[in-house]
């Protein structure tokens, strides 16, 4: 076999594994989850505090003086 040969085999083969992948992806869309998944255990530790809600906000969204 010569070089280009084995060259566009490649190539179909690449192409072949791309459609492989679309189509996986698309069976693996059409898939619902049966159940919602849960956050339980989410959060280390107790409860949020309100601290913690003032934390997150505060990394979540600039001060206006920042714009």
């Amino acid at each position: 076999m010569e070089v280009k040969e084995v060259l566009k085999r490649i190539g179909v083969l690449e192409r072949e594994l791309e459609y492989i992948k679309r189509d996986l992806m698309h069976l693996r869309l059409e898939e619902k989850p049966k159940q919602k998944p849960s956050l339980f255990g989410s959060v280390c530790g107790g409860d949020i505090t309100d601290e913690m809600i003032e934390d997150a906000k505060k990394d979540l969204f600039r001060e206006l003086e920042d714009i």
